[in-house]
């Protein structure tokens, strides 16, 4: 039984590569551009850090455990459920958080960014997680 929708296969089987009908250039920059909003990835944020840019913070959003066990340097762990307002109220309301997980098997992070945002805090994404960073092959603080 096929979870395909019937539209899709349909557009698959009518496009000459079999790949689906792209979307119109216009479309695709935008949506590209919306994804930059939501979402940075490693090598740019371990960018941001060795420049000793201001104005983010790095949060890991995984548990303590596994926080001890090796982090991206300068991170501050506060879990994604205990992201709450009191937890942030060092932050003036401009910071803009820089938050990650385990890597692309994990949702803390976009939990995290839920929380964040529904707190009215700028959010971003760090795509790849600890796995990302560590195929970065950049360094890790425990």
């Amino acid at each position: 039984m096929s979870t395909q929708s019937p539209a899709t296969a349909s557009d698959v089987r009518e496009s000459p590569h079999g790949l689906g009908e792209p979307a119109r250039p216009e479309d695709t920059a935008r949506h590209f551009e919306s994804m930059l909003s939501f979402e940075t990835d490693c090598w740019d944020v371990n960018d941001a850090l060795k420049n000793r840019r201001s104005g983010f913070v790095v949060l890991d959003v995984r548990s303590p455990r596994h926080y001890a066990a090796g982090h991206v340097p300068g991170a501050v762990n506060l879990p994604h459920g205990r992201i709450v307002e009191h937890n942030l109220e060092a932050y003036p309301a401009g910071t803009l958080f820089v938050v990650y997980c385990d890597g692309p098997h994990c949702n803390g992070a976009d939990r995290a960014a839920l929380r964040l945002a529904r707190l009215g805090r700028q959010v971003k994404k760090m795509i790849g997680g600890i796995e990302g960073w560590k195929d970065e092959g950049l360094g890790l603080e425990s």
